[in-house]
């Protein structure tokens, strides 16, 4: 099958990559669609020390099971469902789990995908390719109203204006009315002011302790001192980034202004597709570009273009056709 891989050489195209062999509970899924995120980009750059399929969010159909022939997406973390952290509800921290595309378990840049059963969702006909592509960033974008108590938050802010800052903008805005983006590309900043949210370009940013919450969706070892000189004493500080780079921050604000942070990853699927169907979340024009799997270099290097927002491999597309 076709796959785009990372190894000690980097990214590239494989043209005739094994087809995956599913493991006992797991269903192979033909990737209609897949997008590329943050982490894709931190993993080319040698976080996590990942080799083998990139890509963890996508969209496709399912080959057997209860929802074969139907449309899917699949949460990432592969748990046992057996050990204690399972068993108490902590399957995305499970300490046996593999994690699509990032952590011993190949993604959904290739024609096809093997996920367990368990981890899948039904796509709704009412929710397209584009939308069900963003669903597993939606899921991580509502996890922070499962962490915190928004409706307690008066003042926040986000710092970053990329795809995940753009998630949980909209998920914090459904219950913070004053909230307001931090970001460098004015291109990006519009997307934000077309939804009603504030904007404020960095360089003109005033860093005054006044956030009850901030988000950290910089995907940039900047973000937390930041959001340090943001956050008003005893506030909460969302941390949304995961770089390849090591910090180096002093951590002596959160003690002195006795901060909260709070680390937040993946979310509930079930939610972020309801909230899709409802309307409540605007993902229209998220997409930008779009390239089959043969072009990966060229997709991956438009990814961190300031003018693309999210980038899309058309996987069931061929250069050929």
């Amino acid at each position: 099958m076709r796959a785009i891989c990372l190894d000690q050489n980097g990214v590239r195209f494989q043209s005739e990559h094994p087809s995956p062999i599913p493991l006992s509970g797991e269903v192979l899924v033909d990737v209609i669609a897949a997008g590329i995120c943050e982490t894709d980009l931190q993993l080319a750059q040698g976080y996590m020390g990942f080799s083998g399929v990139l890509g963890h969010e996508f969209v496709g159909m399912a080959t057997s099971g209860p929802f074969a022939g139907a449309r899917v997406v699949g949460e990432i973390n592969c748990n046992c469902r057996q050990c204690l952290r399972c068993q108490s509800g902590l399957g995305n921290h499970c300490a046996h789990r593999t994690v699509v595309g990032i952590h011993e378990h190949d993604g959904a840049f290739a024609d096809q995908v093997a996920i367990p059963q368990a981890s899948l969702h039904r796509v709704p006909d009412s929710v397209s390719d584009d939308q069900a592509v963003l669903i597993e960033p939606l899921a991580a974008a509502l996890q922070i109203q499962q962490q915190i108590e928004l409706a307690k938050i008066q003042k926040a802010i986000v710092l970053g204006d990329g795809r995940l800052a753009n998630l949980c903008a909209q998920a914090i805005s459904q219950q913070v009315k004053n909230i307001q983006v931090v970001g460098k590309h004015e291109l990006k900043l519009a997307r934000f002011r077309s939804l009603g949210i504030k904007t404020t370009q960095l360089s003109d940013l005033v860093c005054e302790k006044e956030f009850d919450l901030v988000v950290d969706c910089t995907g940039s070892v900047t973000g937390l001192p930041l959001a340090l000189q943001l956050v008003r004493p005893r506030g909460t500080v969302v941390m949304k980034t995961t770089v390849a780079a090591n910090h180096e921050v002093s951590l002596a604000p959160i003690v002195i202004d006795e901060i909260s942070v709070v680390g937040s990853r993946c979310g509930p699927f079930g939610l972020a597709i309801e909230s899709l169907q409802a309307g409540r979340f605007d993902l229209s024009n998220l997409v930008t570009h779009r390239f089959t799997l043969e072009e990966a270099t060229q997709a991956f290097h438009t990814a961190v273009d300031p003018s693309a927002f999210k980038v899309v491999f058309d996987v069931a597309r061929s250069s050929d056709i």
